[in-house]
């Protein structure tokens, strides 16, 4: 975000002008939480704000989910172009560990794997070990640094991040408060909350593409949430990218804090450069 538009957002908190209405009183909620910062604020747009990141985080789980260490999860996904299918479902086996390791097993013979491991990214299949290609690490690392695990676990509790309250609006056919998160580095995603369930249902990041100087969107959708170990959990997840869909994951079961084996994040070295080498026969 544009510094005159983060000015231009602090003088309308400051003016009262994001939020009119008084929130109503929060529950305590305990000190080690990211929201923990905002407890004194004054302001009503950000007491309203801090009152539903709350009611979030007590929906998902509360202290169970922001201390989850690790995700095991399987099912199939769809990948799409201009809004469109472009293959079959495909079999993922995912493996996820906090803050920054994943792994995607992929095929039912679990023969195409997707490393990201810190910012690095890798592919392994028969041919052998590649880096990831450089445009497909950068998006993976900007999901990552905009997934809702990220903002309100690193970007909640950082100094200078700033919390508004966006209004109301009809996400999923469901009425959603919209709660903007803005980091010290003019960074900003917006929450998506549904107001009955108070489970989050949309994350949208918008950044400026550094060939054309566009702004481009992203929002990831969750829907059809179970109760997995006590944290609530989408089973189904859709990705969008500027407004048409580019991916879609169905989970058909999920662990959490399971023990992981540190080999499943490591890899034995670079074996193979597709823009350079020829695949082994």
């Amino acid at each position: 975000m544009a510094t005159a538009a983060r000015i231009a957002l602090i003088f309308a908190l400051a003016t009262g002008a994001i939020a009119q209405t008084t929130a109503p009183a929060q529950s305590a909620v305990p000190a080690t939480w990211p929201t923990a910062q905002f407890a004194s604020a004054k302001d009503p747009g950000v007491q309203k704000a801090v009152q539903i990141l709350n009611q979030m985080i007590r929906a998902l789980g509360g202290d169970a989910w922001l201390n989850v260490s690790n995700m095991t999860s399987e099912g199939r996904t769809y990948g799409f172009y201009h809004g469109q299918p472009n293959s079959m479902s495909i079999l993922y086996w995912r493996f996820w560990e906090w803050p920054d390791k994943e792994r995607v097993e992929l095929t039912k013979q679990r023969d195409v794997i997707e490393l990201l491991i810190g910012d690095k990214g890798y592919e392994i299949t028969y041919k052998g070990t590649a880096t990831q290609e450089p445009k497909e690490l950068v998006e993976s690392l900007r999901r990552r640094e905009h997934s809702l695990e990220w903002v309100v676990r690193k970007w909640l509790p950082a100094p200078g991040t700033m919390v508004l309250y966006s209004g109301t609006a009809m996400v999923e056919r469901n009425l959603a408060d919209q709660i903007t998160v803005l980091s010290a580095a003019n960074d900003s995603v917006t929450l998506a909350i549904d107001g009955q369930t108070h489970l989050p249902v949309k994350v949208s990041y918008s950044w400026r593409d550094p060939l054309d100087r566009q702004f481009d969107t992203a929002s990831v959708v969750f829907s059809n949430y179970k109760l997995i170990q006590g944290i609530q959990t989408p089973f189904s997840v859709v990705q969008y990218r500027n407004d048409e869909m580019s991916g879609q994951r169905f989970i058909t079961s999920a662990s959490y804090n399971t023990s992981l084996s540190p080999t499943l994040f490591e890899t034995k070295g670079i074996t193979y450069n597709p823009g350079t080498q020829k695949p082994p026969k």
